[in-house]
């Protein structure tokens, strides 16, 4: 793999951090949410969060 230019690895650490971000709210919607729907909907939401940030850090590998 070529190597990442910093502005690349720059807006990897950004984009990494929202997920990051996002990942941790949701979780936390989803552990204060009483409908069981709104509850999978943000559970869903943080998993996909996770995916993504995982995909994003295979760049830094």
């Amino acid at each position: 793999m070529n190597e990442i230019s910093e502005l690349d690895l720059q807006n990897l650490r950004h984009l990494i951090g929202g997920f990051s971000t996002t990942q941790c709210k949701m979780q936390a919607y989803a552990e204060q949410a009483s409908d069981p729907n709104v509850k999978q909907f943000f559970q869903k939401s943080a998993q996909s969060a996770m995916e993504s940030k995982q995909q994003l850090m295979k760049f830094l590998q």
